[in-house]
Protein backbone atom coordinates (compact mmCIF):
# COMPACT_ATOMS: atom_id res chain seq x y z
CA UNK A 1 0.00 0.00 0.00
CA UNK A 2 1.55 3.42 -0.81
CA UNK A 3 -0.50 7.26 -0.48
CA UNK A 4 -1.24 7.95 -4.17
CA UNK A 5 -2.91 11.56 -5.42
CA UNK A 6 -5.31 11.35 -7.72
CA UNK A 7 -6.56 14.36 -9.65
CA UNK A 8 -10.36 13.62 -11.47
CA UNK A 9 -10.97 16.39 -14.84
CA UNK A 10 -14.46 15.93 -15.68
CA UNK A 11 -13.88 15.99 -19.63
CA UNK A 12 -15.38 19.23 -22.01
CA UNK A 13 -17.77 19.33 -18.33
CA UNK A 14 -19.58 22.24 -19.74
CA UNK A 15 -20.28 21.07 -23.52
CA UNK A 16 -20.55 17.43 -22.02
CA UNK A 17 -23.99 18.67 -19.85
CA UNK A 18 -25.34 20.53 -22.70
CA UNK A 19 -24.88 17.12 -24.97
CA UNK A 20 -26.77 15.40 -22.08
CA UNK A 21 -29.26 17.25 -22.24
CA UNK A 22 -29.97 17.64 -25.84
CA UNK A 23 -28.79 13.99 -27.01
CA UNK A 24 -29.36 14.70 -30.29
CA UNK A 25 -26.01 17.14 -29.80
CA UNK A 26 -23.74 14.00 -29.42
CA UNK A 27 -21.17 14.18 -31.92
CA UNK A 28 -22.07 17.62 -33.25
CA UNK A 29 -19.12 20.75 -32.39
CA UNK A 30 -20.78 22.72 -29.73
CA UNK A 31 -20.35 26.09 -28.31
CA UNK A 32 -21.26 27.27 -24.98
CA UNK A 33 -21.12 31.37 -24.46
CA UNK A 34 -22.50 34.38 -23.65
CA UNK A 35 -26.14 34.20 -24.61
CA UNK A 36 -25.36 31.67 -27.40
CA UNK A 37 -25.70 34.55 -30.55
CA UNK A 38 -22.48 34.24 -32.62
CA UNK A 39 -23.82 37.28 -33.66
CA UNK A 40 -23.24 39.08 -31.01
CA UNK A 41 -20.56 40.05 -28.81
CA UNK A 42 -18.99 37.45 -26.22
CA UNK A 43 -16.63 34.48 -25.75
CA UNK A 44 -16.11 31.21 -25.94
CA UNK A 45 -16.68 29.73 -22.29
CA UNK A 46 -15.85 26.20 -23.57
CA UNK A 47 -16.08 23.98 -26.96
CA UNK A 48 -16.68 20.33 -27.37
CA UNK A 49 -13.89 18.60 -28.93
CA UNK A 50 -15.61 18.40 -32.27
CA UNK A 51 -15.70 22.15 -31.67
CA UNK A 52 -11.67 22.27 -30.57
CA UNK A 53 -10.69 20.51 -33.63
CA UNK A 54 -11.74 23.66 -35.58
CA UNK A 55 -9.23 25.64 -33.31
CA UNK A 56 -11.87 26.41 -31.00
CA UNK A 57 -11.33 27.46 -27.76
CA UNK A 58 -12.05 28.93 -24.18
CA UNK A 59 -11.70 32.66 -24.21
CA UNK A 60 -12.36 33.07 -28.14
CA UNK A 61 -14.31 35.75 -29.57
CA UNK A 62 -17.76 33.86 -30.46
CA UNK A 63 -17.89 35.62 -33.80
CA UNK A 64 -14.20 34.09 -34.39
CA UNK A 65 -15.97 31.06 -33.44
CA UNK A 66 -18.47 30.86 -35.89
CA UNK A 67 -16.20 31.90 -38.60
CA UNK A 68 -13.57 29.01 -37.80
CA UNK A 69 -16.65 26.27 -37.60
CA UNK A 70 -19.89 27.45 -39.12
CA UNK A 71 -21.24 24.56 -38.49
CA UNK A 72 -21.45 24.84 -34.70
CA UNK A 73 -24.31 24.87 -32.31
CA UNK A 74 -24.12 27.54 -29.64
CA UNK A 75 -25.92 27.93 -26.72
CA UNK A 76 -25.73 30.07 -23.73
CA UNK A 77 -23.96 29.88 -20.72
CA UNK A 78 -26.36 28.08 -17.64
CA UNK A 79 -24.57 28.00 -14.84
CA UNK A 80 -26.93 27.07 -12.53
CA UNK A 81 -26.97 23.54 -14.89
CA UNK A 82 -23.28 22.79 -14.45
CA UNK A 83 -23.12 24.02 -10.45
CA UNK A 84 -25.46 20.94 -10.21
CA UNK A 85 -23.79 18.30 -12.36
CA UNK A 86 -20.59 19.41 -10.54
CA UNK A 87 -22.73 18.71 -6.65
CA UNK A 88 -23.57 15.41 -8.38
CA UNK A 89 -19.88 14.24 -9.37
CA UNK A 90 -18.30 15.95 -6.15
CA UNK A 91 -21.19 13.80 -4.02
CA UNK A 92 -20.18 10.48 -6.43
CA UNK A 93 -16.51 10.85 -5.19
CA UNK A 94 -17.11 11.61 -1.63
CA UNK A 95 -19.37 8.13 -1.77
CA UNK A 96 -15.69 6.39 -2.23
CA UNK A 97 -14.53 6.93 1.09
CA UNK A 98 -11.18 8.76 0.35
CA UNK A 99 -10.27 12.19 1.02
CA UNK A 100 -11.78 14.78 -1.64
CA UNK A 101 -10.34 18.16 -2.53
CA UNK A 102 -12.49 20.18 -4.70
CA UNK A 103 -10.97 23.03 -6.56
CA UNK A 104 -13.42 23.96 -9.18
CA UNK A 105 -16.55 22.79 -11.00
CA UNK A 106 -15.45 20.10 -12.74
CA UNK A 107 -11.72 18.95 -10.87
CA UNK A 108 -11.01 17.28 -7.74
CA UNK A 109 -7.61 15.81 -5.75
CA UNK A 110 -8.37 12.55 -4.07
CA UNK A 111 -5.60 10.94 -2.03
CA UNK A 112 -5.76 7.49 -1.80
CA UNK A 113 -3.92 4.72 -0.33
CA UNK A 114 -3.77 1.76 -2.75
CA UNK A 115 -1.27 -0.24 -3.93
CA UNK A 116 -2.78 -0.30 -7.69
CA UNK A 117 -3.72 3.44 -8.29
CA UNK A 118 -4.70 2.45 -11.80
CA UNK A 119 -7.51 0.49 -10.73
CA UNK A 120 -9.11 3.04 -8.20
CA UNK A 121 -8.58 5.20 -11.06
CA UNK A 122 -10.72 3.07 -13.49
CA UNK A 123 -13.51 2.10 -10.63
CA UNK A 124 -13.43 6.38 -10.37
CA UNK A 125 -14.24 6.70 -13.47
CA UNK A 126 -16.80 4.18 -13.77
CA UNK A 127 -18.88 5.96 -10.71
CA UNK A 128 -18.99 9.11 -11.76
CA UNK A 129 -19.79 7.63 -15.42
CA UNK A 130 -22.86 5.22 -13.24
CA UNK A 131 -24.22 8.83 -11.17
CA UNK A 132 -24.03 11.52 -13.75
CA UNK A 133 -22.76 9.73 -17.50
CA UNK A 134 -20.32 12.08 -17.73
CA UNK A 135 -16.87 11.22 -18.83
CA UNK A 136 -13.42 11.94 -16.73
CA UNK A 137 -10.14 11.93 -17.22
CA UNK A 138 -8.07 10.63 -14.16
CA UNK A 139 -4.34 11.63 -13.37
CA UNK A 140 -1.91 9.59 -11.09
CA UNK A 141 1.04 11.23 -9.33
CA UNK A 142 2.78 11.28 -5.94
CA UNK A 143 1.67 14.80 -5.17
CA UNK A 144 -0.58 16.93 -6.42
CA UNK A 145 1.54 18.51 -9.42
CA UNK A 146 2.01 15.28 -10.37
CA UNK A 147 -1.49 14.23 -10.58
CA UNK A 148 -2.23 17.40 -12.10
CA UNK A 149 -0.13 17.66 -14.80
CA UNK A 150 -0.69 13.47 -15.39
CA UNK A 151 -4.69 14.58 -16.12
CA UNK A 152 -3.56 16.25 -19.72
CA UNK A 153 -1.03 12.69 -20.97
CA UNK A 154 -4.40 11.08 -20.33
CA UNK A 155 -7.39 13.00 -21.82
CA UNK A 156 -10.41 12.45 -22.60
CA UNK A 157 -11.37 9.78 -20.25
CA UNK A 158 -8.19 7.82 -19.89
CA UNK A 159 -5.96 7.07 -16.91
CA UNK A 160 -1.71 8.37 -16.93
CA UNK A 161 0.45 7.99 -13.72
CA UNK A 162 3.61 10.19 -13.72
CA UNK A 163 6.41 10.19 -10.84
CA UNK A 164 9.52 10.95 -9.74
CA UNK A 165 10.59 8.50 -11.54
CA UNK A 166 9.40 9.12 -14.99
CA UNK A 167 9.01 12.95 -14.29
CA UNK A 168 12.12 14.22 -16.97
CA UNK A 169 10.89 11.58 -19.55
CA UNK A 170 7.47 13.23 -20.15
CA UNK A 171 8.32 16.59 -19.24
CA UNK A 172 11.89 17.35 -19.10
CA UNK A 173 12.25 18.57 -22.90
CA UNK A 174 8.81 20.51 -22.62
CA UNK A 175 8.42 24.18 -22.63
CA UNK A 176 8.40 25.74 -19.10
CA UNK A 177 4.98 26.81 -19.34
CA UNK A 178 4.14 23.58 -19.52
CA UNK A 179 4.11 23.29 -15.31
CA UNK A 180 1.11 23.68 -13.40
CA UNK A 181 1.69 27.59 -12.09
CA UNK A 182 3.76 29.05 -14.91
CA UNK A 183 1.94 30.97 -17.26
CA UNK A 184 3.42 33.05 -20.78
CA UNK A 185 5.11 35.94 -19.12
CA UNK A 186 6.98 34.12 -16.37
CA UNK A 187 7.79 31.56 -19.33
CA UNK A 188 9.10 33.95 -21.21
CA UNK A 189 11.00 36.16 -18.49
CA UNK A 190 12.57 32.39 -18.10
CA UNK A 191 13.62 32.64 -21.77
CA UNK A 192 15.61 35.27 -21.66
CA UNK A 193 17.76 33.54 -19.22
CA UNK A 194 18.10 30.82 -21.40
CA UNK A 195 15.94 28.76 -19.08
CA UNK A 196 13.62 26.83 -21.64
CA UNK A 197 12.51 23.37 -20.93
CA UNK A 198 11.45 22.38 -17.45
CA UNK A 199 14.57 20.06 -17.25
CA UNK A 200 16.24 23.04 -17.59
CA UNK A 201 14.52 24.70 -14.91
CA UNK A 202 14.78 21.99 -12.71
CA UNK A 203 18.82 22.22 -12.81
CA UNK A 204 18.61 26.22 -12.53
CA UNK A 205 20.36 27.71 -9.10
CA UNK A 206 17.76 28.38 -6.88
CA UNK A 207 20.07 31.99 -6.25
CA UNK A 208 19.51 32.82 -9.60
CA UNK A 209 16.07 32.38 -10.23
CA UNK A 210 15.62 34.68 -6.44
CA UNK A 211 17.72 37.28 -7.56
CA UNK A 212 15.00 37.63 -11.22
CA UNK A 213 11.83 36.43 -9.21
CA UNK A 214 11.96 37.24 -5.50
CA UNK A 215 13.35 35.10 -2.74
CA UNK A 216 10.26 32.88 -2.56
CA UNK A 217 9.41 32.53 -6.31
CA UNK A 218 12.77 31.80 -7.64
CA UNK A 219 13.38 28.58 -5.39
CA UNK A 220 9.88 27.29 -5.97
CA UNK A 221 10.22 27.36 -9.79
CA UNK A 222 12.93 25.18 -9.22
CA UNK A 223 11.19 22.65 -7.11
CA UNK A 224 8.26 23.12 -9.77
CA UNK A 225 10.16 21.87 -12.42
CA UNK A 226 11.61 19.18 -10.42
CA UNK A 227 8.34 17.95 -9.98
CA UNK A 228 8.19 18.66 -5.81
CA UNK A 229 4.63 19.48 -4.24
CA UNK A 230 4.89 19.11 -0.45
CA UNK A 231 0.86 20.29 -0.35
CA UNK A 232 -1.65 17.97 0.92
CA UNK A 233 -4.68 17.38 -0.16
CA UNK A 234 -7.55 18.51 1.75
CA UNK A 235 -10.96 17.42 2.64
CA UNK A 236 -12.21 20.90 3.90
CA UNK A 237 -15.27 22.31 1.65
CA UNK A 238 -14.68 24.60 -1.14
CA UNK A 239 -15.09 28.10 -1.05
CA UNK A 240 -14.34 30.23 -4.27
CA UNK A 241 -11.44 32.38 -4.24
CA UNK A 242 -13.40 35.34 -5.52
CA UNK A 243 -16.50 36.68 -7.02
CA UNK A 244 -16.87 38.38 -10.69
CA UNK A 245 -19.22 39.69 -13.30
CA UNK A 246 -18.19 41.03 -16.49
CA UNK A 247 -20.46 42.38 -19.37
CA UNK A 248 -19.46 42.27 -22.83
CA UNK A 249 -20.69 45.69 -24.74
CA UNK A 250 -22.62 45.30 -28.05
CA UNK A 251 -21.12 48.55 -29.34
CA UNK A 252 -18.05 49.97 -27.77
CA UNK A 253 -18.11 52.38 -25.07
CA UNK A 254 -16.16 55.24 -26.31
CA UNK A 255 -17.66 57.63 -22.79
CA UNK A 256 -15.63 57.19 -19.93
CA UNK A 257 -18.41 58.77 -18.04
CA UNK A 258 -20.53 55.50 -19.58
CA UNK A 259 -17.78 53.33 -18.63
CA UNK A 260 -17.76 54.59 -14.69
CA UNK A 261 -21.77 54.24 -14.95
CA UNK A 262 -21.65 50.54 -16.00
CA UNK A 263 -18.38 49.61 -13.75
CA UNK A 264 -20.88 51.25 -10.92
CA UNK A 265 -23.99 49.07 -11.31
CA UNK A 266 -21.43 45.89 -12.04
CA UNK A 267 -19.54 46.62 -8.63
CA UNK A 268 -23.14 46.64 -7.07
CA UNK A 269 -23.60 43.21 -8.50
CA UNK A 270 -20.61 42.04 -6.87
CA UNK A 271 -21.25 43.18 -3.76
CA UNK A 272 -24.60 41.60 -3.87
CA UNK A 273 -22.82 38.52 -4.34
CA UNK A 274 -20.07 39.05 -1.41
CA UNK A 275 -23.06 39.72 0.82
CA UNK A 276 -24.81 36.37 -0.37
CA UNK A 277 -21.68 34.76 0.97
CA UNK A 278 -21.02 36.42 4.00
CA UNK A 279 -17.12 36.28 3.66
CA UNK A 280 -15.35 39.38 3.42
CA UNK A 281 -13.71 40.63 0.25
CA UNK A 282 -10.38 42.06 0.84
CA UNK A 283 -9.50 43.61 -2.57
CA UNK A 284 -11.61 44.38 -6.04
CA UNK A 285 -9.95 43.91 -9.45
CA UNK A 286 -11.04 45.37 -12.61
CA UNK A 287 -10.79 44.31 -16.08
CA UNK A 288 -11.04 46.64 -19.36
CA UNK A 289 -10.77 44.93 -22.84
CA UNK A 290 -10.50 47.53 -25.44
CA UNK A 291 -11.36 47.23 -28.70
CA UNK A 292 -10.65 45.00 -30.47
CA UNK A 293 -9.26 42.81 -27.88
CA UNK A 294 -7.01 44.11 -25.65
CA UNK A 295 -7.46 42.91 -21.79
CA UNK A 296 -5.81 45.20 -18.88
CA UNK A 297 -6.42 44.36 -15.19
CA UNK A 298 -5.72 46.64 -12.22
CA UNK A 299 -6.66 46.08 -8.56
CA UNK A 300 -6.92 48.23 -5.68
CA UNK A 301 -6.85 46.54 -1.94
CA UNK A 302 -9.51 47.77 0.40
CA UNK A 303 -8.84 49.54 3.43
CA UNK A 304 -10.16 46.48 5.51
CA UNK A 305 -12.18 43.30 4.83
CA UNK A 306 -15.82 43.83 3.84
CA UNK A 307 -18.73 42.84 2.83
CA UNK A 308 -20.19 46.66 2.13
CA UNK A 309 -21.52 47.61 -1.22
CA UNK A 310 -20.50 51.56 -1.09
CA UNK A 311 -16.78 50.52 -0.37
CA UNK A 312 -16.88 47.51 -3.06
CA UNK A 313 -18.04 50.34 -5.15
CA UNK A 314 -15.72 52.77 -4.26
CA UNK A 315 -12.69 50.57 -4.42
CA UNK A 316 -13.65 49.57 -8.23
CA UNK A 317 -13.15 53.29 -9.17
CA UNK A 318 -10.28 53.84 -7.64
CA UNK A 319 -9.00 50.44 -9.77
CA UNK A 320 -10.26 51.70 -12.98
CA UNK A 321 -8.55 55.04 -12.48
CA UNK A 322 -5.21 53.59 -12.67
CA UNK A 323 -6.54 53.06 -16.70
CA UNK A 324 -4.45 56.03 -18.21
CA UNK A 325 -5.62 55.07 -21.82
CA UNK A 326 -9.17 56.26 -22.66
CA UNK A 327 -9.90 54.29 -25.78
CA UNK A 328 -13.71 52.57 -26.89
CA UNK A 329 -13.96 49.78 -24.21
CA UNK A 330 -16.13 46.41 -25.18
CA UNK A 331 -15.88 44.38 -22.21
CA UNK A 332 -15.69 45.56 -18.30
CA UNK A 333 -15.32 43.21 -15.45
CA UNK A 334 -15.20 43.31 -11.74
CA UNK A 335 -13.93 41.07 -9.25
CA UNK A 336 -14.03 40.56 -5.73
CA UNK A 337 -11.03 38.62 -3.78
CA UNK A 338 -12.02 37.22 -0.58
CA UNK A 339 -9.64 37.37 2.72
CA UNK A 340 -7.81 33.92 2.46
Amino acid sequence: MARWVLHVDLDQFVAAVEVLRRPELRGRPVVVGGDGDPAKRGVVSTASYEARAYGVHSGLPLRTAVRRCPDAVFLPVDREAYEAASSEVMAALRELESVVEVIGWDEAFLAVDTADPESTARRIQARVRESTDLDCTVGIGQNKLQAKLATGFGKPAGVFRLTGRTWFDVLGDRPTDALWGIGPKTAKRLNEMGIGTVGRLAAADPRDLAARFGPATGPWLVRLAQGRDESPVVGTPYLARSRSRETTFQQDLDDWDEVRRELVLLARRVAGDVAAERRPASRVVVKVRYAPFITHTHGHALAAPTTEVEAIEQAALAALDRFTERRPVRLLGVRAEFVR
